[in-house]
Protein backbone atom coordinates (compact mmCIF):
# COMPACT_ATOMS: atom_id res chain seq x y z
CA UNK A 1 0.00 0.00 0.00
CA UNK A 2 1.10 3.54 -0.69
CA UNK A 3 -0.59 6.99 -1.54
CA UNK A 4 0.63 7.83 -4.64
CA UNK A 5 -3.30 9.94 -5.40
CA UNK A 6 -3.92 12.28 -2.59
CA UNK A 7 -8.44 12.28 -2.00
CA UNK A 8 -9.33 14.69 0.63
CA UNK A 9 -11.89 14.07 3.79
CA UNK A 10 -14.53 15.50 1.87
CA UNK A 11 -13.62 13.75 -1.90
CA UNK A 12 -13.94 10.64 -0.12
CA UNK A 13 -17.30 11.14 1.99
CA UNK A 14 -19.00 12.02 -1.34
CA UNK A 15 -17.49 8.67 -3.21
CA UNK A 16 -18.73 6.85 -0.33
CA UNK A 17 -22.59 8.28 -0.61
CA UNK A 18 -22.81 6.55 -4.13
CA UNK A 19 -22.07 3.14 -2.07
CA UNK A 20 -24.00 3.58 0.83
CA UNK A 21 -21.50 2.50 3.11
CA UNK A 22 -22.27 5.35 5.83
CA UNK A 23 -21.21 9.06 7.04
CA UNK A 24 -17.39 8.95 6.70
CA UNK A 25 -15.61 9.69 9.94
CA UNK A 26 -12.07 9.64 9.70
CA UNK A 27 -9.50 8.64 6.38
CA UNK A 28 -6.09 7.74 6.82
CA UNK A 29 -3.18 6.63 4.12
CA UNK A 30 -2.05 4.19 4.24
CA UNK A 31 1.83 3.63 4.08
CA UNK A 32 2.61 0.32 3.17
CA UNK A 33 3.67 -1.21 -0.46
CA UNK A 34 4.19 0.27 -3.44
CA UNK A 35 1.58 -0.84 -6.30
CA UNK A 36 -1.69 1.20 -5.13
CA UNK A 37 -2.93 4.14 -3.70
CA UNK A 38 -4.99 3.00 -0.42
CA UNK A 39 -7.02 4.60 2.48
CA UNK A 40 -8.16 3.20 5.43
CA UNK A 41 -11.84 4.80 5.90
CA UNK A 42 -13.87 4.18 8.95
CA UNK A 43 -17.68 5.47 8.66
CA UNK A 44 -20.65 5.10 10.68
CA UNK A 45 -21.35 1.79 9.01
CA UNK A 46 -17.74 -0.12 9.26
CA UNK A 47 -14.25 -0.23 8.69
CA UNK A 48 -13.10 -0.48 4.24
CA UNK A 49 -10.47 0.04 2.45
CA UNK A 50 -10.22 2.53 -0.41
CA UNK A 51 -7.90 1.44 -3.50
CA UNK A 52 -7.15 4.11 -6.29
CA UNK A 53 -5.26 1.74 -8.71
CA UNK A 54 -1.80 3.17 -10.11
CA UNK A 55 -0.94 0.25 -12.81
CA UNK A 56 -3.91 -2.04 -13.20
CA UNK A 57 -6.19 -0.88 -15.85
CA UNK A 58 -10.18 -0.93 -15.57
CA UNK A 59 -9.75 -3.64 -18.43
CA UNK A 60 -7.53 -5.79 -15.78
CA UNK A 61 -9.45 -5.26 -12.56
CA UNK A 62 -12.82 -7.11 -13.21
CA UNK A 63 -10.58 -10.35 -13.16
CA UNK A 64 -9.33 -9.22 -9.51
CA UNK A 65 -12.75 -8.17 -8.11
CA UNK A 66 -14.68 -10.56 -9.33
CA UNK A 67 -12.44 -13.39 -7.77
CA UNK A 68 -12.55 -11.73 -4.54
CA UNK A 69 -16.84 -11.74 -4.33
CA UNK A 70 -16.03 -15.48 -6.08
CA UNK A 71 -13.98 -16.51 -2.97
CA UNK A 72 -16.05 -15.10 -0.60
CA UNK A 73 -18.65 -16.82 -1.27
CA UNK A 74 -17.39 -19.95 -1.56
CA UNK A 75 -16.67 -19.31 2.41
CA UNK A 76 -13.07 -18.08 2.01
CA UNK A 77 -12.32 -15.17 4.33
CA UNK A 78 -11.56 -12.61 1.90
CA UNK A 79 -12.17 -8.59 1.17
CA UNK A 80 -15.64 -8.32 -0.50
CA UNK A 81 -15.73 -5.37 -3.34
CA UNK A 82 -18.43 -2.92 -2.37
CA UNK A 83 -21.35 -2.60 -5.05
CA UNK A 84 -23.20 0.54 -6.02
CA UNK A 85 -26.75 0.64 -6.71
CA UNK A 86 -26.35 -0.83 -10.30
CA UNK A 87 -24.26 -2.87 -8.88
CA UNK A 88 -21.15 -2.51 -10.39
CA UNK A 89 -18.04 -3.13 -8.26
CA UNK A 90 -15.45 -1.20 -9.92
CA UNK A 91 -15.68 2.35 -9.85
CA UNK A 92 -13.85 5.82 -10.90
CA UNK A 93 -12.20 8.69 -8.42
CA UNK A 94 -9.89 11.50 -9.36
CA UNK A 95 -9.72 9.81 -13.09
CA UNK A 96 -8.37 6.14 -11.15
CA UNK A 97 -9.92 2.91 -11.51
CA UNK A 98 -10.95 2.28 -7.62
CA UNK A 99 -12.82 -0.23 -5.39
CA UNK A 100 -13.64 0.01 -1.75
CA UNK A 101 -13.51 -3.52 0.52
CA UNK A 102 -14.54 -3.99 4.21
CA UNK A 103 -11.58 -4.10 6.09
CA UNK A 104 -10.57 -7.35 7.86
CA UNK A 105 -10.37 -7.69 11.23
CA UNK A 106 -7.17 -8.56 13.60
CA UNK A 107 -3.52 -7.88 12.20
CA UNK A 108 -0.41 -9.51 10.70
CA UNK A 109 1.38 -12.13 12.13
CA UNK A 110 4.88 -10.90 11.53
CA UNK A 111 6.35 -13.96 13.65
CA UNK A 112 4.64 -16.94 12.85
CA UNK A 113 4.35 -20.22 14.42
CA UNK A 114 4.24 -23.93 13.34
CA UNK A 115 0.18 -23.03 13.70
CA UNK A 116 0.01 -19.80 12.04
CA UNK A 117 1.46 -21.32 9.01
CA UNK A 118 -0.76 -24.95 9.15
CA UNK A 119 -3.56 -22.09 9.27
CA UNK A 120 -2.04 -20.53 6.48
CA UNK A 121 -1.65 -23.80 4.28
CA UNK A 122 -5.17 -24.75 4.75
CA UNK A 123 -6.69 -21.64 3.65
CA UNK A 124 -4.27 -21.67 0.27
CA UNK A 125 -5.31 -25.28 -0.22
CA UNK A 126 -9.15 -23.96 0.36
CA UNK A 127 -8.64 -20.97 -1.73
CA UNK A 128 -7.06 -23.02 -4.80
CA UNK A 129 -10.00 -25.08 -4.63
CA UNK A 130 -12.82 -22.40 -4.84
CA UNK A 131 -10.64 -21.05 -7.66
CA UNK A 132 -11.17 -23.57 -9.84
CA UNK A 133 -14.89 -22.90 -10.17
CA UNK A 134 -13.99 -18.95 -11.25
CA UNK A 135 -15.04 -18.82 -14.43
CA UNK A 136 -12.85 -15.50 -15.55
CA UNK A 137 -9.00 -16.22 -16.73
CA UNK A 138 -5.88 -13.98 -16.81
CA UNK A 139 -2.57 -14.95 -16.53
CA UNK A 140 -0.06 -14.16 -13.68
CA UNK A 141 1.02 -10.81 -14.91
CA UNK A 142 4.11 -10.77 -13.10
CA UNK A 143 5.39 -14.11 -14.44
CA UNK A 144 7.97 -15.72 -16.61
CA UNK A 145 6.99 -13.34 -19.50
CA UNK A 146 7.51 -9.89 -17.30
CA UNK A 147 10.79 -11.75 -16.06
CA UNK A 148 12.09 -11.49 -19.27
CA UNK A 149 11.16 -8.19 -20.09
CA UNK A 150 11.92 -6.42 -16.67
CA UNK A 151 15.57 -8.34 -16.48
CA UNK A 152 17.16 -6.37 -18.27
CA UNK A 153 15.63 -2.98 -17.74
CA UNK A 154 17.92 -3.62 -14.26
CA UNK A 155 20.79 -4.93 -15.02
CA UNK A 156 22.34 -1.30 -15.46
CA UNK A 157 21.66 -1.49 -11.88
CA UNK A 158 23.48 -4.34 -10.52
CA UNK A 159 27.08 -5.64 -9.74
CA UNK A 160 28.76 -8.29 -12.32
CA UNK A 161 28.05 -10.96 -9.36
CA UNK A 162 24.33 -10.10 -9.25
CA UNK A 163 23.68 -9.89 -13.06
CA UNK A 164 25.56 -13.50 -13.21
CA UNK A 165 22.83 -14.94 -10.23
CA UNK A 166 20.38 -13.35 -12.39
CA UNK A 167 20.76 -13.88 -15.80
CA UNK A 168 21.56 -17.84 -14.37
CA UNK A 169 18.67 -17.98 -12.34
CA UNK A 170 16.43 -16.70 -15.21
CA UNK A 171 18.00 -19.37 -17.79
CA UNK A 172 17.26 -22.02 -15.73
CA UNK A 173 13.49 -20.95 -14.79
CA UNK A 174 13.35 -20.84 -18.78
CA UNK A 175 14.55 -24.31 -18.75
CA UNK A 176 11.88 -25.72 -16.27
CA UNK A 177 9.16 -23.50 -17.82
CA UNK A 178 9.55 -25.79 -21.05
CA UNK A 179 9.50 -28.94 -19.13
CA UNK A 180 6.71 -31.57 -19.59
CA UNK A 181 7.04 -32.24 -16.01
CA UNK A 182 6.02 -28.46 -15.77
CA UNK A 183 3.39 -28.53 -17.89
CA UNK A 184 1.61 -31.01 -16.27
CA UNK A 185 1.24 -29.15 -12.60
CA UNK A 186 -2.06 -28.95 -11.57
CA UNK A 187 -3.03 -25.23 -12.07
CA UNK A 188 -5.54 -22.21 -11.22
CA UNK A 189 -6.26 -19.33 -9.71
CA UNK A 190 -3.04 -18.09 -7.64
CA UNK A 191 -2.88 -15.41 -4.95
CA UNK A 192 0.73 -14.85 -5.90
CA UNK A 193 1.74 -12.81 -3.28
CA UNK A 194 0.71 -14.05 -0.20
CA UNK A 195 3.22 -12.70 2.33
CA UNK A 196 3.03 -12.29 6.06
CA UNK A 197 1.70 -8.65 5.74
CA UNK A 198 -1.39 -10.28 3.32
CA UNK A 199 -3.28 -12.35 5.85
CA UNK A 200 -4.66 -11.30 8.90
CA UNK A 201 -5.34 -13.21 11.91
CA UNK A 202 -7.05 -12.28 15.52
CA UNK A 203 -6.76 -14.23 18.74
CA UNK A 204 -4.75 -16.75 17.19
CA UNK A 205 -7.05 -17.35 14.27
CA UNK A 206 -6.51 -16.45 10.88
CA UNK A 207 -9.74 -13.87 9.68
CA UNK A 208 -8.60 -13.38 5.89
CA UNK A 209 -6.24 -13.16 3.22
CA UNK A 210 -6.50 -9.69 1.42
CA UNK A 211 -4.18 -7.95 -1.51
CA UNK A 212 -5.68 -9.99 -4.69
CA UNK A 213 -4.14 -7.35 -6.99
CA UNK A 214 -1.62 -9.54 -8.24
CA UNK A 215 -3.39 -12.99 -8.93
CA UNK A 216 -3.66 -14.84 -11.46
CA UNK A 217 -3.96 -18.14 -12.86
CA UNK A 218 -0.73 -20.31 -12.86
CA UNK A 219 0.74 -23.11 -11.02
CA UNK A 220 -0.52 -23.57 -7.49
CA UNK A 221 3.03 -24.56 -6.45
CA UNK A 222 4.51 -21.29 -7.39
CA UNK A 223 1.55 -19.64 -4.65
CA UNK A 224 2.99 -22.33 -2.00
CA UNK A 225 6.93 -21.69 -3.26
CA UNK A 226 6.08 -17.78 -2.57
CA UNK A 227 4.47 -18.78 0.99
CA UNK A 228 7.34 -20.96 1.94
CA UNK A 229 10.40 -18.23 1.14
CA UNK A 230 8.12 -15.86 3.82
CA UNK A 231 6.03 -17.66 5.96
CA UNK A 232 8.66 -20.51 6.76
CA UNK A 233 12.32 -18.88 6.87
CA UNK A 234 14.46 -16.95 9.08
CA UNK A 235 13.75 -13.83 8.07
CA UNK A 236 17.47 -12.70 8.63
CA UNK A 237 19.55 -15.37 6.88
CA UNK A 238 16.36 -16.65 5.09
CA UNK A 239 16.93 -20.25 5.77
CA UNK A 240 14.28 -22.52 5.50
CA UNK A 241 12.34 -23.49 8.95
CA UNK A 242 11.80 -27.44 8.99
CA UNK A 243 9.16 -26.81 11.13
CA UNK A 244 7.16 -24.11 9.82
CA UNK A 245 7.54 -25.39 6.53
CA UNK A 246 6.28 -28.80 7.36
CA UNK A 247 3.63 -27.62 9.48
CA UNK A 248 2.37 -25.37 6.14
CA UNK A 249 2.92 -28.12 3.69
CA UNK A 250 1.13 -31.22 6.09
CA UNK A 251 -1.58 -29.07 6.45
CA UNK A 252 -1.90 -27.92 2.36
CA UNK A 253 -1.45 -31.33 1.59
CA UNK A 254 -4.73 -32.36 3.38
CA UNK A 255 -6.85 -30.72 1.64
CA UNK A 256 -5.12 -30.81 -1.63
CA UNK A 257 -2.96 -33.53 -1.81
CA UNK A 258 0.37 -32.90 -4.06
CA UNK A 259 1.30 -34.75 -7.57
CA UNK A 260 4.63 -36.37 -8.08
CA UNK A 261 5.72 -33.74 -10.48
CA UNK A 262 4.56 -30.86 -7.67
CA UNK A 263 7.12 -32.69 -5.19
CA UNK A 264 9.71 -33.05 -7.49
CA UNK A 265 9.76 -29.41 -8.64
CA UNK A 266 9.28 -27.85 -5.38
CA UNK A 267 12.35 -26.51 -5.20
CA UNK A 268 11.96 -24.92 -8.56
CA UNK A 269 9.26 -23.19 -7.65
CA UNK A 270 11.00 -21.66 -4.37
CA UNK A 271 13.50 -20.42 -6.73
CA UNK A 272 11.18 -18.95 -8.80
CA UNK A 273 9.41 -17.32 -6.29
CA UNK A 274 12.48 -15.41 -5.14
CA UNK A 275 13.45 -14.59 -8.48
CA UNK A 276 10.03 -13.19 -9.07
CA UNK A 277 10.60 -10.86 -5.87
CA UNK A 278 14.21 -9.92 -6.17
CA UNK A 279 13.51 -8.79 -9.65
CA UNK A 280 10.45 -6.71 -9.00
CA UNK A 281 12.30 -5.15 -5.42
CA UNK A 282 15.07 -3.92 -7.86
CA UNK A 283 12.54 -2.58 -10.44
CA UNK A 284 10.77 -0.68 -8.09
CA UNK A 285 14.04 0.67 -6.23
CA UNK A 286 16.07 1.59 -9.35
CA UNK A 287 13.06 2.72 -11.44
CA UNK A 288 10.32 4.55 -8.91
CA UNK A 289 7.27 6.29 -9.22
CA UNK A 290 6.67 9.24 -7.34
CA UNK A 291 4.00 8.63 -4.39
CA UNK A 292 3.72 10.87 -1.29
CA UNK A 293 3.88 7.86 1.11
CA UNK A 294 5.80 5.35 -0.57
CA UNK A 295 8.41 3.09 1.36
CA UNK A 296 10.89 0.61 -1.10
CA UNK A 297 11.13 -2.96 -0.06
CA UNK A 298 15.16 -4.01 0.10
CA UNK A 299 15.66 -6.47 -2.92
CA UNK A 300 19.03 -7.61 -1.47
CA UNK A 301 16.44 -9.66 0.95
CA UNK A 302 15.21 -11.78 -1.59
CA UNK A 303 18.42 -12.06 -3.14
CA UNK A 304 19.71 -13.62 -0.14
CA UNK A 305 16.51 -16.23 -0.57
CA UNK A 306 17.50 -17.17 -3.78
CA UNK A 307 20.98 -17.98 -2.77
CA UNK A 308 19.71 -20.08 -0.03
CA UNK A 309 17.27 -21.89 -1.87
CA UNK A 310 20.29 -22.15 -4.30
CA UNK A 311 22.58 -23.38 -1.70
CA UNK A 312 19.80 -25.51 0.38
CA UNK A 313 17.10 -26.07 -1.52
CA UNK A 314 14.30 -27.92 0.70
CA UNK A 315 13.69 -31.20 -0.28
CA UNK A 316 10.01 -33.47 0.58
Amino acid sequence: MAVFTEVSFDEAAAFLNTLNLGQLRNIEGAAGGIENTNYFLDTSEGHYVLTLFERLTFEQLPFYLHLMRHLAGCGIPVPNPAADASGAILHRLKGKPTAVVNKLPGHSELAPTPDHCAQVGQMLARMHLAGQSFARQQPNLRGLSWWNDTVPLVLPHITAAQRSLILGELAYQNHIAASSAYRSLPRGVIHADLFRDNVMFENGKLTGFFDFYFAGCDTFLFDIGVCLNDWCIDSDQAAQDAARAGAFLDAYRQVRPLTAQERALLPAMQRAGALRFWISRLWDLHLPRDAAMLKAHDPAHFERVLRERLARPYVL
